[in-house]
């Protein structure tokens, strides 16, 4: 046989003629020039890259008969003998075959004995990972010490199964995969210089497939060559290797530009009747996008696509761009898992159609039966609490804070020793209001100058100033005792102050709800709070969270019982939740006919659990119809199983009296949810109680004065009964 395959016959003689190896050819060169060899080098990378021929090169110019140099001759009988592989001293051995340890023992006894013909022992052990173990630790103490005469040169496509024991005994290089402008430029000049007519976008195309490797693109230039009749043809080369026309991909992609669904389908059909591979498109069609993207930042394209890629450039948002990415690559991933490749590639179109933006023109099919509305298509990123914030919030007002309406005096630091401002909560009735403060009497009860300290025994003391009045109310003089209707207002956002003022000399009466709270002795005098007021959040500093200020942090405020027991006595201070009652019996009070459609409302009515209550609480009312018909959306398929569906059906019935019928969809959901409403109100609640919280001037004391600090995530907000949060908020 005479026809000798380009694979061998263009195979690298020299350095000059290597492709793509740069760092591996100056780093030899300069050894060469310099004669500072190594005695083993390990050359890795993947197949076709040049690891043997490399080996070839430096076996010749370490024999070449002109001397040792990077430039041998490849005339004279050492070079030529290596290139026809009958050199004596250039040992060139298969792994894979000779794995054994007796192979690699037969092999190092030779090692010894001076070279031939030439100057050195070349001995290449191509695959050398497939070595065994034994082999490995036979070949160490050589590889470690060689003759002077030997050089081993080891090339492997997989360094990580050589042992490290023989890694650190080698130099190694890693060898590059080809650039395919590299490979194509390669075989522009293969074909060249053997006088085949060619096209410079078929030599791209086998460029790509070869994937970093020289070998395979000669190889597959050589069936080009066979199936092309001795030309190597765009048109050609494309059916050889399966690849996707172009053109289609751009269609694909404007179809999908223009929403038309019924074009995507139509071309998912034609692609099948012309047995197009749908891995490769997809695979291929990641390919233009991602080329798309460079466009979009202005990487300026040389193929002959460019100016449709241009086009589709200006017209694909680069966000929704990366979305078609992934779902391709994905797609062609799972094709295997479709019951056939073009179902599979069908339903990919269909996703890359569903997961357009919203606001743009879509052919979509005909509304179902009915008149319903159609669950329009999921934009990606759409939040479901997008627009909460558009819909009336069913929450308690906000409590003042400084800086947001409170009276600078609401927010003034008491002083311990009775020196204080009148101060009055918001809204207050006269009669329930405090008398002026005025200078507290000397006596046993009184606050006793203290000497000054620092750390946890000046918290003490400041502590103890504070709760003077509630001792004296206690036990003791009752000259002193605080009067029942004497309280210190919310400081900031509702935070209450201990009462430590002398009575007035003629108290106001106390207003008709308050006497049963005042015959408690044990309640401290500062948990007298107006009911108005129990709407905004109620704190009050432990004595044990004050007596850890030496630990430098300042623990969370509790509820007090007593201004518990009046928030849940008090109507006023119901949560907008508890305020609507629980679930109305059968038809009690509230007919379906008389809905006012505020379903994030009645999501919190109602009382389920489970997925009912997951369905409730995402849900999104779309319409009532016919009287007795609720048309929901869901926002994923879970919640819209029969089985729940049937149960949230029976609740509905049972709240409204009559039977309920219930159509659910599922789809992006835009709407006010009752989850949404329920975050918004828990953040707002989060954020009222920690700024009452810093406003306080006795936490504020504990921070600048004692170096506190409140511990991140510690506060919460309390609800009308004064515990921490509840079902709906």
């Amino acid at each position: 046989m005479t026809h000798q395959v380009l694979a061998r016959k263009w195979r690298p003689r020299d350095f000059e003629s290597l492709v793509g190896q740069d760092h591996v050819v100056r780093a030899l060169s300069h050894a060469l020039a310099t004669q500072r060899l190594h005695h083993a080098y390990l050359f890795t990378g993947t197949r076709g890259v040049g690891k043997t021929t490399i080996a070839r090169i430096l076996a010749k110019a370490l024999n070449c008969e002109t001397g040792v140099s990077a430039r041998p001759c490849g005339v004279c009988r050492a070079c030529t003998e290596i290139d026809g592989g009958r050199f004596v001293d250039y040992i060139e051995l298969d792994a894979a075959s000779n794995r054994g340890v007796d192979e690699m023992t037969q092999l190092l006894e030779n090692a010894v004995y001076a070279p031939t013909a030439g100057r050195y022992k070349v001995y290449v052990i191509d695959e050398v990972h497939m070595l065994s173990t034994h082999a490995f630790n036979a070949m160490l103490k050589t590889l470690e010490e060689p003759p002077a005469h030997v050089m081993f040169v080891l090339a492997t496509t997989d360094p990580q199964r050589v042992p490290v024991t023989v890694l650190s005994r080698c130099l190694q290089f890693n060898l590059k995969n080809m650039p395919p402008q590299a490979v194509a430029s390669h075989l522009e000049q293969v074909l060249t210089a053997e006088s085949i007519a060619f096209d410079r976008g078929a030599l791209d195309r086998i460029g790509r497939s070869a994937a970093g490797s020289m070998r395979d693109a000669l190889s597959l230039l050589d069936q080009a060559i066979a199936f092309g009749g001795g030309e190597v043809r765009d048109a050609a080369v494309r059916e050889m290797l399966g690849v996707v026309d172009g053109a289609w991909l751009v269609r694909i992609l404007q179809a999908l530009d223009a929403g038309d669904g019924r074009a995507l389908i139509a071309l998912a059909d034609e692609m099948l009747a012309n047995n197009a591979p749908f891995e490769r498109t997809l695979i291929d069609l990641a390919a233009l996008l991602q080329r798309i993207a460079l466009a979009q930042v202005g990487a300026v394209s040389e193929a002959d696509d460019a100016a449709s890629v241009q086009e589709l450039a200006a017209a694909i948002a680069p966000e929704d761009l990366q979305v078609y990415y992934q779902i391709s690559i994905h797609g062609a991933r799972d094709l295997s898992l479709a019951p056939d490749p073009h179902t599979g590639f069908t339903m990919t179109l269909l996703r890359l159609l569903a997961f357009r933006p919203d606001g743009t023109a879509a052919a979509a099919p005909a509304a179902p039966a009915g008149g319903g509305q159609r669950a329009a298509p999921l934009s990606v990123g759409t939040a479901a609490t997008a627009t909460v914030s558009a819909a009336p919030l069913r929450s308690a007002p906000a409590p003042a804070s400084p800086g947001r309406g409170m009276p600078a005096q609401v927010a003034q630091r008491h002083e311990p020793q009775g020196q204080g401002a009148d101060v009055r909560p918001p809204g207050r009735p006269p009669q329930a209001q405090a008398a002026q403060a005025r200078p507290s009497p000397a006596g046993p009860t009184a606050a006793r100058p203290v000497p000054k300290s620092s750390g946890a025994s000046r918290a003490m003391e400041l502590l103890a100033n504070r709760t003077a009045g509630r001792d004296t109310a206690q036990g003791g003089d009752a000259s002193t005792a605080a009067e029942p209707g004497a309280v210190s207002g919310p400081a900031a956002g509702g935070v209450l102050e201990p009462a430590a003022y002398p009575p007035a000399a003629a108290p106001a009466p106390a207003p008709a709800r308050e006497p049963a709270h005042q015959a408690m002795p044990e309640a401290p005098p500062w948990e007298d709070i107006p009911p108005e007021d129990l709407d905004a959040p109620v704190v009050s500093a432990s004595a044990a969270s004050s007596a850890a200020v030496s630990a430098a942090s300042v623990s969370p405020a509790v509820v007090s019982p007593a201004a518990a027991s009046l928030a849940a006595a008090s109507p006023a201070a119901a949560s907008p939740a508890a305020a609507s009652g629980p679930a109305s019996p059968a038809g009690a009070s509230e007919t379906l006919a008389g809905f006012d459609g505020d379903w994030a409302a009645l999501a919190e009515r109602i009382v389920v659990n489970g997925f009912v209550q997951q369905f409730m609480q995402q849900s999104e009312l779309l319409g009532v119809e016919d009287g007795s018909l609720l048309k929901l959306r869901v926002p994923i398929r879970p919640l819209a199983e029969a089985s729940t569906v049937n149960r949230v059906r029976d609740a509905l019935s049972a709240h409204f009296g009559q039977p309920v019928r219930v159509e659910v969809e599922v789809g992006a959901v835009r709407g006010p949810t009752a989850a949404a409403v329920a975050a918004q109100r828990r953040s707002e609640r989060l954020a009222q109680a920690q700024a009452a919280i810093e406003a306080d001037p006795f936490v504020r004391t504990l921070l600048d004065e004692f170096d506190g600090s409140i511990v991140p995530g510690s506060v919460r907000p309390v609800d009308g009964n004064g515990m921490q949060g509840d079902r709906h908020a």
